[in-house]
């Protein structure tokens, strides 16, 4: 019986240790108090851009079919496997501005995120070829249906679509031909900002009639030539199509592009929002259905965007990358344990947390790594506009730190305030001073 007790005794102790050594409490302390947040708040105070102003952009677009030669996993919802066919091709987009001082280029992937390792592969490539770009600026139209192969380390294995070097540099390669088609057709050309109302596409799926983001908001550029590209975000989720649909597919905003493709704009790209809460308003969710929501969100598009907007020529010009200070990982197991930080870094990887900035006139684009929720946009913008400044938000920047929610919500028991909320009970209030911050500094240089 003794023995049996020791046996008992040392399974318990070591069960204990396990227990210790893996898990700690949730942080619930004020994030003020943090190192990440003082931090953070200097950099941001410390930030001096170098602005360069010219009376007139330039500017091109181009595209490059990604599709992989070979079927690969498709990513998003759950693993499912290979794609069965291909319902939509996947393309990369890039849009370049430039004032001949400071070189943009927006770069946008069919994809559910832009994982760290693609985000550095593509930025070795540009620097490589000793291309003039002063800044990348990533996102994905986050599709659900969409490919995989690009995310290594244990969850790109298990969850996400694993990793297989030759999709990646097949990813580059087009990447690269997307640039160079833009770069070869750089023009003079003229910028506006359009911000239309589309309510009856969005809802708050975090919280049962509770605020959304409704507006579709867009740059809007045009070449001296006449022609015409957009640059365009939108907040609901690209969950059109349901988790057992087999095929690659662009989801909802692939079918929004190629219609304003067919009689407005010569190539139109779209970045995800603030999209964290949101989803599409749509209760059928096979490829059909999802076309005629893309189909309903063109058709309001065109009746109530406004035919006319300030056309910026010229202008300041900045740009300024950030890398963002975070708190210790909260991948939480029960409502107060989570996972200690090591565990989570050893499954999860590199997030590569940071923020771009791109002040074009009076325009400012702030890209985060972030899923950040559309319940914020509101205050920002006003902030924004209270200073003279139109806002676009987009996400998928080339690194990916979950869901960030307001922090009143952090107890509800819904994956973007559990499963994907990595960051603990404060990262909404961090993020929205983060960005509340940058805005303000953004005006201050304006000024």
């Amino acid at each position: 019986m003794k023995s049996i007790l020791k046996i008992l005794a040392w399974i318990s102790g070591l069960l204990l240790l396990l227990v210790i050594f893996l898990l700690a409490p949730v942080d619930r302390t004020d994030y003020r108090e943090k190192d990440y947040y003082a931090q953070m708040m200097e950099k941001i105070s410390e930030l001096e851009p170098e602005v360069f102003s010219n009376d007139f952009l330039l500017g091109g677009w181009g595209k490059a079919n990604m599709t992989p030669p070979q079927a690969v996993d498709l990513v998003g919802y759950k693993p499912r496997g290979p794609y069965e066919f291909v319902q939509d091709s996947s393309y990369v987009k890039s849009i370049l501005i430039s004032n001949n001082h400071q070189t943009i280029a927006f770069l946008n992937y069919e994809l559910l995120i832009v994982h760290p390792h693609l985000a550095k592969a593509v930025k070795s490539a540009i620097d490589e070829k000793n291309l003039p770009i002063d800044q990348v600026v990533f996102s994905a139209t986050h599709t659900h249906s969409g490919m995989g192969g690009y995310i290594p380390g244990i969850m790109g294995k298990l969850a996400f679509g694993g990793y297989d070097e030759e999709v990646v540099d097949h990813m580059v390669n087009s990447s690269l031909k997307a640039i160079n088609i833009a770069m070869e057709a750089m023009d003079t050309l003229n910028i506006g900002f359009k911000k239309t109302p589309l309510p009856e596409g969005v809802n708050n799926r975090l919280v049962e009639k509770g605020i959304t983001d409704p507006y579709l908001r867009q740059l809007v550029i045009e070449k001296t030539s006449g022609q015409k590209a957009t640059l365009l975000t939108y907040t609901a989720h690209a969950t059109g199509i349901h988790s057992g649909f087999m095929g690659l597919s662009g989801d909802y905003p692939f079918y929004l592009m190629e219609a304003l493709e067919e009689d407005r704009y010569e190539m139109a790209l779209f970045s995800s929002g603030a999209v964290g809460s949101h989803s599409p308003n749509l209760q059928a969710r096979e490829v059909e259905k999802v076309k005629l929501y893309a189909a309903d969100l063109d058709s309001m598009l065109k009746v109530r965007s406004e035919p006319s907007f300030e056309s910026i020529k010229g202008g300041d010009m900045w740009v300024a990358d950030l890398s963002m200070n975070l708190p210790a990982a909260h991948y939480r197991v029960s409502d107060n344990i989570r996972l200690r930080p090591w565990v989570f870094n050893s499954l999860f990887g590199e997030t590569n947390a940071n923020i771009n900035i791109s002040k074009i006139d009076n325009i400012l684009l702030l890209s985060t790594s972030g899923e950040v929720s559309g319940m914020f946009m509101e205050k920002w913008e006003s902030l924004a506009n209270k200073h003279g400044l139109q806002l676009i938000v987009s996400t998928f920047n080339g690194g990916y730190t979950g869901y960030i929610i307001p922090d009143e919500y952090y107890d509800l028991r819904h994956h973007e305030a559990r499963d994907m909320n990595w960051y603990g009970p404060h990262a909404g209030s961090y993020f929205d001073e983060v960005f509340t911050k940058i805005i303000q500094k953004a005006a201050d240089v304006a000024h």
